[in-house]
């Protein structure tokens, strides 16, 4: 079996997002390498001016003098340089590393998007929401600086040591050696953080989930008295992130000291040793001036590392939870071959479909086979668990069958197109979600263009347009983040006028009555009879009244379906709907 190809580590991936932005970053580097190579010049200069005063014995005064003032000047002008290349330098990486977060950002939310239900089913929404933000974030902040700094260490460490190997080779060979000891520890200690930040991110994300929960359920938590409990849920996670966080600060506090004192001994050294030189008089002041000064410039971008190592390590435990999301293989995609599909009639057939969650040990569905003519009103009945939700998740391909087959119109759903399939679907969730904006807005979510009077035809076959006018302002009245700023039964009815304005000819209704009065009930159910009219509609409800009037009734309990007919037909027949029927007839 031939195993799959390697990928190469999550961190040299990310980086190579910046081929999307290689003009600033061409202009970053290209501005760091003039800066470098500035900085690299003034110790030559350095050693000049140390030249022209202890030379001045056979230098005349003026020419003494001029030496110095020019090679201050020199020195002047190369700061100056290096100083504009440098902010150059540093406001195009900004832009390389703001550049290459938007396009992961985007990456992201767009697999998001296309990702299929059992990936969600799987994941909790703090965990994703917090890899498109701190994750990034951390990312970004890696080549805006950790991968700058390093680039400009490796320069500036390259070229003092071939500047030091031609001025005295014999002092350069006394610094060598520590060289590979600085590396070594770098690397141990790289390979040691990154476990350490990836626990980090992980626990950060944990939080997240606490709090994310807490805000989306405050109003449950205050009809509890249950503050107490979630303060202390959210301490013991934020206790384990602080003490993830002194673990990695405990490992750092001993890797800074550890490099500076590899630089002392590198400095000790060439102290001992250029002494001697100097009293042997093989080793002029002003080139010994110029060896410490480059001497710096090998053991600083070494104490630079160590910060490289922490952002690096960040970067990469950060990296390798991003491409978790972006490699993620979505379960439900278009086939290669996928035809769009036609403008649908709505007949649906299901044959031989068995379902099961990922995870589940039992499947949802069982062998289900039923037949929809097109225009039908299909209504499910049967206790919570009995696989009512599972049918309808099916149909718009949420989900693919495990064994059998889903068809509209005759076409398999795994053969045609999911924007052409979903796009012919009028849907009304269970649980309804509105999205922070207008309601106006709310309505017009599938259709965006749809006119002022399309958008109140469908508010008024919902009964939504009577309570919208009596807000201040109408349609336009803003509902807040999920839409609580509106009643539950006003939620519904603007999820409800949003499913039809599609003017969709499948139209899916999971409970859409559950959260209204009676009154309001008569209401939809008045509006929806004129509206099931020609379309085929499959309708999940819990009341007996809701459903007697479909024509075809699926009777399912745990995962199997056990009945089907007529309302009529069903009474004779099925006994757990007679049962169903007269309790709800005594309540």
């Amino acid at each position: 079996m031939q195993s799959p190809p390697r990928r190469r580590p999550a961190l040299l991936r990310a980086i190579g997002y910046l081929a999307g932005q290689r003009r600033s970053a061409a202009l970053a580097y290209g501005a760091l390498v003039i800066a470098t190579l500035a900085q690299l010049a003034v110790p030559i200069l350095v050693q000049y001016m140390i030249d022209a005063v202890t030379l001045a014995g056979s230098l005349s005064l003026v020419e003494a003098e001029r030496l110095i003032w020019g090679a201050a000047g020199l020195i002047l002008l190369f700061a100056l340089l290096r100083g504009l290349f440098s902010f150059l330098q540093s406001f195009m990486s900004e832009t390389t590393s703001q550049g290459l977060a938007f396009d992961l950002r985007n990456a992201i939310f767009t697999k998001i998007q296309r990702l299929s239900f059992s990936f969600y089913d799987q994941n909790q929404t703090g965990q994703l929401m917090i890899r498109a933000t701190d994750d990034v974030e951390r990312l970004r902040t890696f080549i805006a600086q950790g991968l700058v700094i390093a680039a400009s260490a490796f320069l500036l460490l390259t070229g003092a040591l071939v500047v030091l190997a031609f001025s005295n080779l014999q002092l350069t060979l006394v610094v060598l050696p520590l060289l590979p000891i600085a590396l070594t520890l770098f690397i141990v200690f790289g390979r040691l953080a990154q476990p350490l930040f990836l626990a980090v991110q992980t626990k950060l994300a944990t939080l997240n989930t606490v709090l994310q929960e807490n805000l989306a359920g405050i109003r449950v938590v205050k009809a509890f008295a249950r503050e107490p409990y979630e303060t202390q849920r959210f301490g013991s996670a934020a206790t384990d992130l602080m003490e993830q966080q002194l673990r990695i600060s405990r490992v750092f506090s001993f890797l800074f000291p550890v490099v500076f004192l590899v630089a002392q001994l590198g400095q000790a050294a060439i102290l001992y040793f250029g002494g001697r030189q100097i009293l042997a008089g093989t080793l002029d002041l002003g080139v010994y001036q110029k060896f410490s000064l480059y001497l710096l410039y090998v053991f600083f971008p070494l104490g630079q590392l160590g910060f490289v190592v922490s952002l690096m390590a960040q970067a990469s435990a950060s990296a390798k939870r991003i491409f978790e999301v972006l490699d993620a293989a979505s379960e439900i995609t278009d086939r290669p071959d996928a035809r769009v599909l036609p403008p649908i009639q709505g007949h649906v057939a299901f044959r031989a479909v068995t379902f099961r969650y990922l995870g589940a040990s039992e499947p949802a569905l069982r062998q289900v086979s039923f037949e929809v003519a097109p225009g039908q009103t299909v209504a499910l009945l049967g206790a919570t668990g009995s696989g009512k939700t599972s049918i309808i998740n099916l149909l718009p391909r949420f989900y693919d069958p495990a064994e059998g087959a889903v068809l509209l119109d005759g076409h398999d759903l795994r053969e045609v197109t999911l924007d052409s399939l979903r796009s012919q679907i009028g849907i009304v969730l269970q649980e309804t979600n509105l999205f922070t904006g207008t309601i106006r807005e709310n309505i017009a979510f599938g259709r965006p263009d749809a006119s002022d009077a399309e958008i109140e035809a469908a508010a008024r076959a919902a009964a939504a347009h009577d309570f919208i006018v009596g807000f201040p302002e109408g349609y336009q009245t803003r509902v807040g983040e999920r839409g609580v700023t509106l009643s539950g039964g006003q939620k519904q009815r603007v999820a409800l006028a949003r499913a039809l304005l599609l003017d969709p000819r499948l139209l899916i209704l999971d409970d859409s009555t559950s959260s209204v009065d009676l009154q309001t009930e008569v209401q939809i159910q008045q509006a929806l009879k004129g509206l099931m009219q020609g379309r085929t509609s499959f309708v999940i409800a819990q009341r007996i009244s809701t459903v007697r009037n479909a024509d075809l009734i699926l009777v399912l309990d745990q995962g199997n379906l056990v009945a089907s007919g007529t309302h009529s037909t069903l009474l004779e027949q099925s006994p757990i709907y007679a049962e169903i029927y007269h309790s709800q007839l005594v309540e």
